[in-house]
C-alpha cells in the first residue's frame, strides 16, 4: 500500500490502497478522513501537488464518497477477533 508522508501543511500522511481504491488522509489535528473509489492518478497528483490540502479541497473532498479509515477498520476487526478468541466486550 503506497504511503506518502508530508512534512508541511495540514495533511501529514496519505495512505492509498490501489486494490480497494481507498485513500486515507491523516491530518495535523489527528483526524483521519477516508475516501472510496479514488483513482490512482488522483492519489499521484495529490502526492505531487504544491499544496496537498488545496488539492484535496478542490479535487477530492466533494468528489468521492467518504468511507471508514483502513486503520480504524483494521483495529475494529482486531478487537473483534481478540474478543472472539478470549471473550470480553460483553
Amino acid at each position: 500500500m503506497p504511503i506518502k508522508t508530508f512534512t508541511s501543511g495540514r495533511i501529514r500522511r496519505a495512505n492509498y490502497d490501489p486494490v480497494s481504491r481507498q485513500l486515507d488522509l491523516h491530518w495535523d489535528n489527528q483526524t483521519v478522513l477516508a475516501y472510496k473509489h479514488v483513482p490512482g492518478e488522483v492519489y499521484r497528483r495529490l502526492c505531487s501537488a504544491p499544496n496537498p490540502a488545496t488539492y484535496w479541497e478542490d479535487r477530492i473532498a466533494e468528489e468521492y464518497p467518504k468511507g471508514i479509515p483502513m486503520t480504524s477498520a483494521a483495529a475494529a476487526d482486531g478487537a473483534k477477533n481478540f474478543n472472539d478468541l478470549f471473550g470480553g466486550g460483553d
